[in-house]
């Protein structure tokens, strides 16, 4: 079985140190989230993620979610865990306080996702999909709905689920078949089946809150004719109590790879009586509220995963004897963190993961100032922000969630191979993370044609990076780390001109590059936080040396040994795609 320490120390130096968003310190609710409370709350997060949550990780694998008799049962221990989760507050802990929430922004509870994330994911799915829910609903829904439902998602009591893929359609929504009729209440009655559906049904909460894509009869074809629906597997009553069972039945749960104590549901709508969201034909752009954020958490997700896989393969290095390290003067076998590969294996884990961490904090201020600051001018330019990247940490983060959980496996040699040990299902887990939310090349693919051939965000991001760059100019200790940053931006614009380019006479030229491009602009993106870090360590590494040394050697490790992928994934991308076209698959 695993370990797991939350890197409270970690997160606490982005805290203190990286919220240099001007705008985000001028929205007011947030201004007395102070170090002191945010300290408190991670550390009692540790707490409850490292002594009650970690531990099922192995139990729900050991023992998966069971369907039986029309009942979806969670993993032994699930149910107290989850009972211990609400009653502490922690689904609360980003909601709104008119509906019983604390009111934390993104810059703390992202913190959260991650612990989560690491200690066990299959847990975590019941909440996660819940505050997805509520953000939908939230901005979507009437007044009464918001009254009615959201207080229960919020304590947890209710959970909530995304029901979007049918078996002839994933990504290609428009071609879904469930129909909604609408009834003579203002309601609609709602038929169809609906697969994939992460925590689709369970025993930890009273009710379920489904938000369900439909089409009414006589909309328009495809995607315009898209509405969404809430549809409660319990009815609820006009005093907010559960009532009679609504027409929503699970018809079976997936045997999976990985995440095996969350239940993935193949669900029934059978007359199931809904409410509308929005507006009639509308329906996708408001369910987007709720997977743009999904797609951010499930980057955070395989952040979470690797930080697990690094934390136990450097324990595993300071206790696993094997061969002799070439400084080796006693003729006994070391330690196998004395070998440069091994070191190598974990200072990639490390730069990858503290450099997605501070990236993470970085969007998350982001996030809250496009939902929170009262200047729309601004709330615009910060949303445009988080379009540009959410493909990228979705994407980016998930895959380097593969390449490390990959490399722990590696570490740990047969023992990694074996279960006793519990890395290859950090890796089995993890897995998922590259698929669902929108598989990671159609994230590549959105991020080109949608969010950089068809405007110019990627110049304002670029800017902003070149900004950092020329405001430490004059700092010495900067000047290699910013010389190879400003290259490697120079690289991903050449990159994006050749896109643009190539858009007027070859387009699978670019379908062939999306992945790569989508690759070159997470690293620059992680070389924009190691930047910004460094600064920050080179500044007080009088304070706490050791911890600030080593933040600056990593960041070398990361601009030598990582930085250098940018230039092979652009020479791969500009040689275009005819073998690619060419070839007969026999």
């Amino acid at each position: 079985m695993t370990t797991y320490n939350a890197p409270v120390e970690d997160m606490m130096f982005l805290f203190d140190n990286l919220k240099d968003n001007k705008e985000y310190k001028e929205i007011d609710k947030f201004k007395e989230i102070n170090s002191d409370l945010v300290k408190d709350i991670l550390v009692q997060a540790a707490k409850i993620n490292q002594d009650i949550v970690h531990p099922l990780a192995k139990a729900g694998d050991d023992n998966p979610c069971v369907y039986e008799n029309g009942i979806v049962r969670s993993p032994p221990g699930y149910k107290e865990a989850y009972n211990k989760f609400i009653n502490d507050g922690w689904t609360s802990l980003s909601c709104d306080p008119k509906y019983g929430g604390q009111g934390m922004p993104k810059t703390v509870s992202t913190f959260f996702e991650e612990m989560l994330s690491s200690a066990s994911l299959s847990f975590k799915l019941y909440s996660e999909l819940s505050i997805g829910a509520y953000n939908c609903i939230l901005h979507h829904a009437d007044e009464k709905i918001k009254e009615k439902f959201l207080p229960k998602i919020v304590e947890g009591k209710w959970s909530g689920t995304m029901c979007l893929t049918e078996s002839q359609c994933g990504t290609d929504l428009g071609l879904i078949k469930t129909k909604a009729i609408k009834n003579s209440d203002g309601s609609f009655s709602l038929t169809g089946q609906k697969i994939f559906i992460t925590s689709g049904d369970h025993d930890l909460t009273e009710n379920i809150i489904h938000l369900v894509l439909a089409k009414v009869p006589g909309s328009p074809h495809g995607t315009k004719g898209i509405s969404l629906f809430l549809v409660p597997k319990f009815n609820v009553n006009e005093n907010g109590s559960v009532g009679s069972r609504n027409g929503v039945s699970t018809l079976s749960i997936e045997t999976k790879m990985g995440i095996k104590g969350s239940p993935t549901c193949v669900l029934n709508f059978d007359n199931a009586k809904g409410f509308l969201i929005g507006k009639e034909n509308k329906g996708l752009s408001s369910m987007f509220t709720m997977m743009n954020l999904e797609r951010i958490i499930v980057g955070i997700q395989g952040l979470g995963i690797a930080e697990t896989a690094y934390q136990n393969s450097l324990a595993y290095c300071k206790e696993r004897k094997q061969g002799k390290s070439n400084d080796n003067t006693n003729n006994e076998t070391d330690l196998i963190i004395k070998h440069a590969d091994i070191r190598r294996s974990l200072m990639t884990m490390k730069s990858l993961i503290e450099g997605q961490r501070s990236l993470a904090f970085w969007l998350s201020q982001q996030v809250d100032v496009s939902l929170n600051h009262s200047n729309e001018k601004i709330k615009k330019e910060a949303d445009d922000m988080v379009s540009l990247m959410t493909p990228v940490v979705k994407s980016f983060f998930s895959d380097m969630g593969m390449e490390i959980t990959n490399e722990a496996i590696q570490v740990f040699g047969g023992y990694g191979y074996t279960r006793d040990q519990g890395i290859e299902q950090l890796y089995r887990d993890n897995r998922i993370t590259p698929i669902y939310e929108g598989t990671n090349s159609v994230q590549a693919i959105d991020l080109v044609f949608r969010k950089v051939l068809s405007n110019k965000i990627l110049d304002k991001f670029v800017n902003l990076i070149r900004n950092e760059i020329n405001n430490n100019k004059d700092n010495p200790e900067l000047k290699n780390f910013s010389d190879i940053l400003e290259k490697k931006i120079i690289t991903l614009l050449n990159f994006a001109k050749y896109l643009e380019q190539k858009l007027k006479i070859q387009k699978d030229d670019v379908s062939a590059a999306c992945n790569d491009f989508l690759k070159v602009l997470g690293y620059v993106s992680l070389g924009f936080s190691w930047l910004k870090m460094t600064k920050i360590s080179f500044k007080n590494s009088n304070k706490n040396k050791d911890f600030y040394n080593e933040k600056i050697n990593t960041a070398k490790y990361f601009f030598d040994k990582i930085f250098p992928r940018v230039d092979s994934h652009y020479q791969s991308a500009i040689t275009g795609s005819e073998s690619i076209m060419k070839a007969k698959f026999h």
